[in-house]
């Protein structure tokens, strides 16, 4: 019988429940971008070219615009209601603005979807997380540095997303010559690589790379994409332990998140997109959180951005509660709108 509950929420609590010394937030980092450039080139070759072309619109819409207003108000409520300062709320908002590719893919898995709301879900988690990561670059060089500004951010976000897509497009090229599974994932790994270091988004070029091949080729290695999510989730939830944490603050960010924030984003980024009311339910719903906010909170860590150790337990609590309570909802709530049986 089917858990209700996603495999990497259960991966996650497991994990952190594990007596002993946390793990190290720098091998996470390692781990976790080793595996979501797995997760996000089997993702886009799963989507292809022709499920998401008519979904392009939508997708940038809810991925580029919906992460910017999403990690917005977060920070809006993380300092208002919260009282952290300017700095840290900008930081949770930036870590909790992405929704999470290895999520959205378990939990649509299995789920027959009717319309376009599962390909929009699955083409927003690839796009945003690339989005985030660029945003939570931008936000800790805020934090870090008293000379930056958000003119600079503004400017890096799009050079990373414009390096991205564009050397995505050249590497599908390469990659779809590469007919050995162990020969593509070299591949991809390459190319997210060189993006990175022409500055790009090296995120968002695999799964653009993926998508463009996957018309023509079918994902060899699901199965490895698989173990990447248990790998990351298993990692992860090695980094911390649960007592301690800011539960009260998680719990509220997450239903303020879940039942005001993340309709509104999708109420605004999607007003012009051609969608059924019960899609649009269906999509406010689906925007699961996972390894990726909790990577980005780690990236905060990492960069001794002050007061991110706080931040991480924070987010790791509200990634769990959406995993379990949402995630788990996700089936039924596909139901009750009518678009799977």
């Amino acid at each position: 019988m089917r858990s209700p509950i996603p495999t990497p929420g259960i991966l996650l609590l497991a994990a952190a429940l594990v007596p002993g010394t946390p793990l190290g937030t720098r091998a996470v980092e390692y781990i976790a971008v080793a595996a979501l450039v797995v997760i996000l080139l089997d993702g886009g070759m799963d989507i292809g070219w022709t499920r998401m072309r008519g979904s392009v619109r939508p997708v940038v819409s809810l991925g580029v615009l919906g992460t910017f207003l999403t990690a917005g108000a977060l920070a809006l409520v993380a300092h208002h209601v919260l009282g952290y300062d300017w700095k840290l709320a900008g930081v949770i908002g930036a870590a909790l603005a992405p929704t999470d590719p290895a999520v959205v893919f378990s939990v649509l898995g299995g789920t027959e979807i009717r319309g376009r709301s599962r390909t929009i879900l699955e083409g927003e988690a690839g796009v945003n997380d690339p989005a985030g990561i660029a945003l939570m670059l931008g936000m800790i060089d805020l934090a870090t540095h008293d000379n930056a500004s958000w003119l600079h951010v503004i400017a890096d976000f799009g050079l990373q997303m414009g390096i991205g897509v564009a050397l995505g497009v050249i590497g599908a090229l390469v990659l779809a010559r590469l007919r050995h599974p162990a020969l593509l994932l070299a591949g991809a790994g390459a190319l997210f690589g060189l993006t990175t270091l022409a500055h790009g988004s090296g995120f968002l070029a695999v799964f653009v790379a993926g998508i463009m091949i996957g018309e023509h080729e079918t994902p060899p290695y699901g199965w490895l994409a698989g173990s990447a999510e248990v790998v990351v989730f298993v990692a992860l939830g090695l980094t911390i332990s649960l007592s301690g944490l800011p539960w009260g603050d998680a719990i509220v960010l997450t239903l303020v998140l879940a039942l005001l924030i993340r309709p509104l984003v999708v109420l605004v980024s999607l007003a012009t997109a051609r969608l059924e009311r019960g899609e649009r339910i269906f999509i406010a719903w689906g925007g699961l959180k996972g390894a990726v906010p909790i990577l980005l909170a780690a990236f905060a860590v990492i960069d001794d951005v002050r007061g991110a150790g706080s931040v991480y337990g924070l987010v790791f609590v509200a990634v769990l509660l959406s995993v379990f309570c949402q995630g788990s909802l996700v089936p039924a709530v596909a139901r009750r709108v009518g678009l799977s049986s």
